[in-house]
């Protein structure tokens, strides 16, 4: 298994991201709450650049008693980020396209050594 040094846990602020070339690959390494995530940065749409876009929470219904809708909120347990090609929605966690939960991004390993971040292949 091949391994690529991606940066020091200090460039990873929480909530952000960087953009690593592995070989041919490009990959997105994302921090959230401590928790490191990384996927091939390849939208699985039109090939987009797909961890590039917005970073936000997964839009949900808020419904009355009656199970109406009365409005939306962004839930802050699930977060997607959003390919800026067109739109398509990945869930941060597990690389999941939220409208169709069977197709995913390619998921890699992320292995910190100290304050070293590497994904493995």
């Amino acid at each position: 298994m091949a391994e690529m040094l991606v940066g020091k846990l200090s460039d990873f602020d929480d909530d952000a991201r960087l953009i690593a070339a592995f070989g041919d690959t490009e990959v997105g390494v994302f921090r959230r709450n401590g928790n490191l995530y990384a996927y091939e940065n390849f939208c699985l749409h039109q090939g987009g650049p797909a961890c590039e876009g917005t970073v936000i929470g997964k839009v949900e219904a808020v419904l009355a008693e009656d199970r109406s809708v009365v409005g939306e909120r962004f839930s802050e347990d699930e977060m997607h980020f959003v390919c800026p090609w067109h739109g398509w929605e990945y869930d941060l966690a597990t690389g999941e396209c939220a409208a169709d939960r069977r197709l995913r991004l390619k998921k890699y390993e992320v292995v910190q050594r100290g304050d070293e971040v590497y994904v493995v292949e």
